[in-house]
């Protein structure tokens, strides 16, 4: 037995409890955690805006040691460190067969499985594949990367979804470029990784957007240059920064509609507006045909970074070994798993960095 915190319901508390973990099957591995970041996809999971099989066990982005392997696993082995992958690419679709296996049509298939049983016997869905949120999980080997060394462990966790977005929104989406000049919609966990992620591309400005004035330390130190409280003249503000221009880059964090069509408003014309946010149905955003054509600008959706996790991860553990990525600086709050609902309030009220679980 071991605990986790489980959602029994959309819309519930979470339950601090014991759950019956199996032994790993075939292809299957057993992980003991770490850490796990809290993210607002696990907040959107528990209050219905993005939909889950529960009674589940949340929690995507985690690393740990590798405590035991199934029958056919030689990819890693009892000891390893690893970062979880929650969207594992099957290579089969059309998708992969493109080379977007960020777009996998089969990366959440796991989530539908039964992995784990209450202590009552109730099934337990792995929310996102992984359910992080437990102090040991049973995953597919597809969901274990290894960890290179010279990363501590822990913070490690950020780099199975924060810093993967963030970083693959601006290097693989965006694509910025050394000089220009980046907006980053939201400051926090995976706005603080942009930010990150856009001083390591070389932009030249780099303006951080908050509803909280409190982000602007954060901010700052995770490399932007300048910070906008938010509000209806933001957009004005990022032009006044930029020779009147709007930066060549804005990317959204939020998910909000206001937010996404404020980031639009912020990009020079011909510039690239880049949406990582994840928002509700009912997040509309319009925009009309003459600004379309006359702005020039692309506005692009992000799925994970658009990042493909096996590759990318070996580059940013470089990163952090050379010390221009800094892991640690992203997390505001260690916790344990109790403080799971605690992070999620914090989160709805725009407070912080990256609340981390850690075991």
């Amino acid at each position: 037995m071991v605990r986790a915190a489980v959602l029994p319901a959309v819309g519930a508390p979470l339950e601090i409890t014991e759950i019956d973990l199996p032994d790993p099957g075939p292809g299957q591995v057993r992980v003991r955690l770490a850490a796990a970041g809290v993210c607002h996809s696990d907040l959107s999971l528990s209050n219905g805006t993005m939909r889950v099989p529960v009674p589940a066990v949340l929690g995507h982005e985690g690393s740990g040691t590798v405590v035991a392997v199934g029958e056919g696993v030689t990819a890693v082995a009892p000891g390893d460190s690893v970062v979880l992958n929650w969207a594992p690419s099957c290579g089969r679709c059309h998708a992969c067969g493109l080379g977007e296996v960020w777009l996998c049509a089969d990366a959440l298939a796991g989530s539908a499985d039964v992995y784990a049983r209450t202590a009552a016997g109730v099934d337990l869905h792995p929310g996102l594949n992984v359910a992080a949120f437990a102090e040991e999980t049973v995953v597919a080997a597809s969901c274990v990367l290894p960890l290179p060394d010279g990363v501590p462990l822990a913070d490690a966790a950020l780099l199975g979804c924060a810093v993967l977005t963030g970083y693959g929104a601006v290097h693989h989406s965006a694509r910025v470029r050394a000089g220009e000049t980046v907006a980053v919609f939201g400051a926090g966990g995976v706005g603080l990784a942009t930010l990150q992620a856009a001083r390591i591309a070389g932009a030249s400005t780099i303006v951080a957007v908050d509803v909280s004035p409190e982000k602007e330390d954060l901010a700052r130190a995770a490399g932007a240059t300048d910070f906008v409280v938010a509000s209806a003249d933001t957009a004005r503000e990022i032009r006044a920064l930029t020779g009147k221009q709007g930066v060549d880059v804005a990317v959204e964090c939020v998910g909000r509609a206001v937010a996404i069509r404020t980031a639009w408003e912020s990009t020079r014309r011909g510039g690239r507006t880049t949406v990582v946010g994840i928002g509700g149905k009912d997040q509309q955003v319009t925009f009309n045909a003459l600004e379309l054509f006359h702005w020039g600008r692309t506005l692009a959706g992000c799925v994970y970074g658009n990042s493909d996790p096996a590759r990318d991860l070996p580059v940013l553990a470089a990163h952090v070994q050379a010390g221009r990525l800094d892991l640690a600086s992203l997390v505001t709050e260690r916790i344990a798993l109790e403080g799971i609902p605690a992070a999620f309030d914090n989160m709805l009220a725009g407070k912080g960095g990256r609340a981390l679980v850690v075991f």
